[in-house]
């Protein structure tokens, strides 16, 4: 049973006088003076011999339920039996068990702290690494600096450190006569800048009006567009489909991808911001029409992981990363139903970059068997294809040229990627190479007081060189 001074119900009470045996968690808390004039065990010396929290509360549950396997036993605990975890145990292994709960920790620091918030979530300062985002959180327990620094950066990451809390404290003292509780009101930055914490300490947060919140989760960016595509909302958001705003993904995901390449930190913090946005938008338009929702998406990613991690979370292995490559594609390829080569082959999106589909549908056909044996032989082909296209040149044939100029391209990745390129970076290299070139280049004829269109091809030969050299200079 749970029990507080002086908190003690009428069965709870028959209980106590009706048992055969009463053992407490510790007699180190007020709430033990509720027990006065009864023969009590109390299991204060387990907590000298554990660790951690989890073994103690192993152990305590483990005397308990001995103790309870000959005799009828009442075992008592501060505050609320459900936010015990021992308790929690001994309700989990033992069916025959009746609860007799007083008032929780969360609940009289919810009401000690005033929150507004009627949707609040309680968890103990042992596993508030646990809590998710929510509208307003209590956190008890906090008996230590440790626990304390862990409880401040959780709530940090979730609300936001600026965010003010109530921190509640009570007399710890089991000798007092008065409760000596205080209520102090700080910044969640500051709890674990406190003084004496015991077991009496606990913190209470809720969230700001959604304008003025310093922290917002993946929630709030779709409860933001549904606000802007709302009535009386904005004018653009709210006439726009998936069909009108698919490119801002590309454009969004190719930024991303240039603050990656740039190595700037703060311009990929913004740019993930940007592609989760536009996720986020799609999802919120989905439920609009009543396709699906967020968290559908979400819930359809999280499963497809658990899937095509087999080698984590099922019965395949996989020693190095080209294993588990293996194995992802293969469970792809099941959850897809892709029952042949070929389907694998026309999965590819066509709106992929010509060169990344081409070295993905190659490397999909590789898998049937039909591929070069090396780069070498590729490159023979690739010579091959060049021929063809001269040819074509030669005969002025237009139909000619387009194709074979394709068959040279295609070629020229299939060379590259068994020679372990990627296409597609090695020709975004090779263009940016250029780039830097032809600017040098045309720096060097300006300064020379001369025009690049002025000049014929050996002489631009010779400054196209200088430019080389100075680049590499540099």
């Amino acid at each position: 049973m749970g029990i507080c001074a002086g908190d003690l119900s009428l069965r709870a009470r028959r209980a106590l006088d009706g048992a055969q045996k009463i053992i407490a968690r510790t007699n180190r808390t007020k709430s033990f003076k509720a027990l006065n004039g009864l023969t009590v065990e109390t299991l204060d010396g387990i907590f000298e011999t554990c660790r951690n929290f989890d073994t103690l509360n192993k152990k305590l549950a483990s005397a308990v339920l001995s103790a309870a396997k000959e005799q009828n036993v009442c075992y008592c605990v501060d505050g609320a039996v459900c936010e015990d975890e021992a308790c929690k145990i001994i309700l989990s292994k033992h069916k025959n068990v009746e609860v007799f709960e007083s008032v929780s920790k969360s609940a009289h620091a919810y009401n000690a702290a005033k929150l507004k918030s009627a949707d609040y979530v309680a968890v103990s300062a042992y596993s508030v690494k646990d809590l998710k985002s929510c509208r307003a959180a209590v956190v008890y327990d906090i008996d230590c600096d440790i626990l304390a620094q862990g409880v401040k950066e959780r709530l940090s990451f979730i609300f936001g450190e600026e965010t003010e809390c109530a921190f509640i404290r009570g007399n710890a003292d089991p000798d007092a006569e008065s409760a000596g509780e205080t209520v102090k009101r700080i910044k969640i930055y500051e709890i674990d800048r406190q003084k004496n914490y015991d077991y009496t300490c606990a913190v209470a947060v809720e969230e700001a009006e959604f304008l003025k919140k310093d922290r917002f989760d993946y929630a709030d960016l779709e409860q933001m567009l549904r606000l802007l595509r709302a009535p009386g909302g904005c004018p653009w958001d709210r006439v726009q489909t998936s069909e009108s705003i698919k490119g801002n993904m590309i454009e969004e995901a190719y930024e991303l991808v240039d603050a990656i390449e740039r190595g700037d930190a703060d311009g990929i913090e913004e740019e993930t911001g940007d592609v989760l946005l536009q996720a986020a938008f799609h999802s919120v338009m989905a439920e609009e029409r009543g396709d699906f929702t967020g968290g559908d998406a979400l819930t359809r990613v999280v499963k497809k992981l658990i899937f095509r991690h087999s080698h984590i979370f099922g019965k395949d292995k996989a020693a190095d990363d080209g294993e588990a490559l293996g194995v992802w594609e293969k469970n792809k390829k099941k959850e897809k139903g892709q029952n042949t080569f070929s389907e694998s082959v026309l999965a590819v999106p066509f709106n992929f970059p010509a060169c990344m589909r081409a070295q993905k549908v190659q490397k999909r056909a590789a898998k049937s068997g039909m591929d070069f044996l090396s780069p070498v032989s590729a490159s023979e082909k690739l010579g091959e294809e060049v021929g063809e296209l001269l040819q074509a040149c030669i005969d002025g044939d237009k139909d000619g040229i387009f194709e074979e100029a394709g068959d040279v391209l295609f070629s020229a990745v299939n060379t590259c990627r068994l020679a372990g390129v990627d296409c597609e970076q090695a020709l975004r290299a090779a263009t940016e190479k250029f780039v830097k070139r032809f600017v040098m280049c045309e720096k060097l004829v300006l300064a020379d007081g001369k025009r690049m269109e002025d000049m014929n091809e050996l002489e631009l030969n010779v400054y196209w060189e200088k430019a080389k050299n100075e680049l590499k200079a540099d």
